[in-house]
């Protein structure tokens, strides 16, 4: 059975726009190496991208957090540096919410040995997605590379790796700092 990477949100707001943070800038180049790598390998890559309307500020994430990003058609909306031309031609998920439902969907009609995920923000749409895969494939190994996630707050992500080890999700490269 091949295996999944899935790109979770790597997207201009949440590296150098409105929600932007040096750490995920820092992730660049190893989440270019593993699109590579599974690409190379001819296994599946996926990416999710965080996707937002003009309504917003009255969703409920619009009132918990009212900083309007990843709004579509936006620069902030669209991939990041050199990952946007790495995931041309692999399947994209939109996503209103932490987790996708069309992601899930997906996973639920296409089995993989392992699922893999990187991006960001590591404990807030990385979790929640794992916490998808998990569920729609229990016979799946589920790795996250934290050379390869991030979140704006290291406690809330040292916190988040520590909720998903807890979940059976493989941790890779934990002790390596980001952009390693």
């Amino acid at each position: 059975m091949k295996k999944l990477l899935i790109v979770v949100d790597y997207q201009n707001d949440f590296v150098s726009g409105a929600l932007g943070f040096p750490q995920a800038a820092a992730l660049e180049e190893n989440i270019c190496a593993k699109i590579t790598a599974y690409r190379r390998a001819g296994d599946q890559v996926v990416y999710t991208m965080d996707t937002h309307g003009p309504n917003y500020p009255e969703t409920q994430e619009g009132k918990k957090l009212p900083v309007p990003h990843c709004l579509e058609g936006t620069e902030g909306w669209q991939l990041y540096g050199r990952v946007r031309p790495l995931l041309e031609g692999c399947p994209m998920f939109r996503k209103p919410v932490f987790g996708s439902g069309e992601l899930f969907a997906y996973l639920q009609e296409h089995p993989f040995s392992s699922i893999e995920l990187a991006g960001v923000v590591s404990n807030i749409c990385v979790i929640s997605n794992a916490v998808l895969a998990r569920t729609a494939q229990p016979e799946a190994e589920i790795l996250v590379d934290a050379a390869c996630t991030a979140s704006h707050d290291p406690a809330l992500h040292e916190k988040a790796l520590d909720v998903m080890a807890g979940l059976q999700v493989s941790i890779l490269h934990r002790d390596a700092p980001a952009g390693a």
